[in-house]
């Protein structure tokens, strides 16, 4: 059974899991902050459950689209589709079951989660074809991670609670209420940077592969060098994103040390990747991004637990 689990787990690298969740849990805390982040035990297992259900329904479908490039890929043609490890029916019913999932624990969490959730699967599903016709592939990833924080804070909220512009006043409360409902929506943009700086730097192992292939990238598109100098622009755009979030939120200086460490791992990333060969990118790649989205959360997660109790005085 161990290793049944391990295979499909394998499959869609639920590993990877640690990119998007740590960001759906910190746009969780912040919307459930009048808590202390925490939203109720079924919110909290719904949340989790939406967004397993919809990653692994992504993983999958992008497995099963790119079986027949996967193949003729070194780098990929040991993957469980075309080694036969695992059969295409099985992954076309693992892709439709996470689906269904993913439906199901929306519309136990609200109305506007349950009606949305067609378009989230859509979204996150579209990104595995976009290779195919534009070099821009890494922004509809960015998109598709970026959803996570968005479909978090509604299934805390319900809505956005963005002010009727008709009320507009230049009150304290009515701009609380509009920094507060932008909050989600900035946080969405640091991920799409946050992809598109690191979905670059791990498309530089298929380089010479998608360019003969006809897959697309801006790797491809820019050439290596040039493509790296613009994930770095996007992870350093990034962090002043991140940094607007703080502020929005109120952070002090809990937010501040977290996201000088996240600084530090962004810049690390790209050294890496510029110094060192291509083994190295799984390093830059998976551990130092999963250490930046772990390192987000718990520094949010003691912002609003403790509720401003590290203020700089």
């Amino acid at each position: 059974m161990f290793s049944v689990i391990k295979k499909w787990a394998s499959f869609v690298r639920f590993s990877h899991t640690v990119f998007a969740l740590p960001f759906a849990l910190a746009a969780m805390l912040v919307a459930a902050r009048d808590h202390r982040g925490w939203p109720g035990g079924k919110t909290f297992g719904l949340i989790l459950a939406a967004m397993v259900c919809a990653r692994t329904c992504a993983m999958a479908f992008n497995r099963i689209v790119d079986r027949k490039f996967d193949a003729l890929n070194p780098r990929t043609k040991n993957r469980h589709l075309p080694s036969g490890q695992i059969s295409l029916v099985s992954a076309i019913a693992l892709c439709a079951l996470a689906a269904v999932g993913m439906v199901v624990a929306s519309y136990y969490l609200n109305p506007r989660c349950f009606y949305l959730s067609p378009v989230a699967l859509v979204l996150v599903c579209f990104y595995s074809l976009t290779k195919r016709f534009t070099d821009y592939t890494h922004v509809f990833l960015g998109l598709a991670l970026a959803l996570a924080p968005v479909g978090a804070w509604l299934a805390v909220k319900g809505q956005f609670g963005f002010p009727p512009a008709s009320e507009f006043s230049m009150n304290a409360a009515w701009f609380d209420s509009a920094r507060t409902a932008l909050a989600p929506f900035v946080l969405a943009a640091a991920v799409i940077l946050w992809l598109v700086g690191f979905d670059i730097i791990y498309a530089l192992q298929d380089y010479e592969f998608d360019k003969a292939h006809g897959l697309r990238s801006l790797v491809v598109a820019w050439g290596p060098q040039n493509a790296l100098a613009a994930a770095f622009l996007a992870h350093m755009t990034m962090c002043g994103v991140l940094l607007g979030f703080g502020l929005l939120c109120g952070f002090h200086i809990a937010y501040l040390i977290g996201w000088l460490i996240i600084l530090g791992c962004l810049v690390m990333e790209h050294w890496i990747a510029r110094r060192r060969s291509l083994n190295w990118i799984n390093v830059a790649f998976f551990r130092l991004n999963a250490l930046v989205g772990i390192i987000f959360l718990v520094v949010v997660a003691v912002e609003v637990i403790f509720q401003g109790g590290f203020k700089l005085r």
